[in-house]
């Protein structure tokens, strides 16, 4: 059957992180698996950061889906994090929102189990992980 892969980037970040860090954070950690944005599904993160404008931007300009989780459904997913974040954690009340969103966004669009395949990055104002479900 060899469908192509379900790839959720998972996103948090800082008040007012612009589209441009976000995206740049986006293009090298991708670039150094060999993949590119064009071959991801979809974007998530935390209902939390669904106001900001940076995400919605990348999301326009990746013309990709972004959907915002709520912090229960992220809250399961804690025990699957390869790190953790305080601040994270006193700002949301969640310790990670980038691969926690990750995780629970790829698993909901393919109904199994995913794995991160990149675990987190950060920049001065983003984090990002990379959630995957073989086809």
């Amino acid at each position: 059957m060899n469908e192509r892969p379900i790839l959720v980037a998972g996103l948090g970040c800082r008040r007012e992180c612009s589209r441009d860090e976000l995206l740049a954070l986006l293009d090298s950690t991708l670039a150094e698996q060999g993949s590119s944005t064009a071959e991801l599904t979809a974007l998530a993160s935390s209902a939390h950061k669904a106001a900001e404008p940076g995400l919605q931007l990348l999301a326009a300009h990746l013309n990709l889906p972004i959907h915002f989780l709520p912090a229960e459904v992220l809250a399961g997913y804690h025990g699957r994090l390869t790190e953790t974040s305080a601040k994270a954690l006193r700002v949301t009340g969640m310790p990670g929102i980038a691969e926690a969103s990750a995780l629970a966004l790829a698993e909901q669009l393919s109904g199994r189990p995913a794995r991160l395949w990149i675990t987190k990055r950060k920049s001065a104002a983003a984090t990002l992980a990379v959630a995957r479900v073989d086809g």
